[in-house]
């Protein structure tokens, strides 16, 4: 539950070495970046419709929600839909390095692309 001093530097230095030794990336801190540079310097266009709330009284009427896939209910939990607004589609604010956890990524983002080309 809890722990102090003189025990807590064993799991510091723990953690210190894992950090220090992990392989490095700023792809995540440049994605991010990326994505506000664009919202900073345009009128951000509308969410699209299917990914706008659409659970109140009315939201069907506005178009709101229809058409939804869940991705939950598709394999690899990933369904081909519009995620951006229509002007910023095709757009890629990550892109993965080629070290550690993020080799795994780019290669799960290639199949699903690949699967999105079938």
């Amino acid at each position: 539950e809890r722990l102090g001093m003189p025990e807590a530097r064993i799991v510091l230095a723990q953690a210190a070495a894992y950090v220090a030794c992990a392989p490095k990336s700023n792809s995540a801190i440049m994605a991010v970046d990326k994505a506000l540079e664009l919202v900073r310097s345009d009128k951000t266009p509308p969410v699209p419709a299917h990914l706008q709330d659409s659970h109140y009284k009315g939201s069907a009427k506005l178009g709101r929600g229809i058409g939804y896939k869940y991705a939950h209910d598709y394999p690899d939990h990933y369904v081909d839909q519009q995620y951006l607004p229509d002007p910023y589609v095709g757009m890629r604010f990550y892109q993965p390095d080629d070290q550690g956890y993020e080799k795994e990524i780019n290669a799960y983002l290639k199949k699903i692309r690949q699967q999105e080309e079938n």
